[in-house]
């Protein structure tokens, strides 16, 4: 159960980081964050995390 959970966060990490990208580089337009730098920055990072936390909680825990 942990394992879905984490994934479907991950998932919205990656569309939350990918709208804010859009909308700081100016593609999605309507918001006061269209064209701003900080959410052009901001989104490519929150994305990364969720790809880290895909990779995670797919992976599992290490075995010694």
């Amino acid at each position: 159960m942990g394992k879905i959970v984490a994934i479907a966060f991950a998932v919205l990490l990656i569309a939350i980081g990918g709208v804010w990208t859009l909308q700081g580089l100016g593609y999605l337009k309507g918001s006061s964050m269209t064209g701003s730098t900080l959410w052009a920055t901001v989104g490519p990072i929150v994305a990364a995390l969720g790809v880290s936390l895909i990779y995670v909680a797919v992976r599992g825990p290490r075995k010694h």
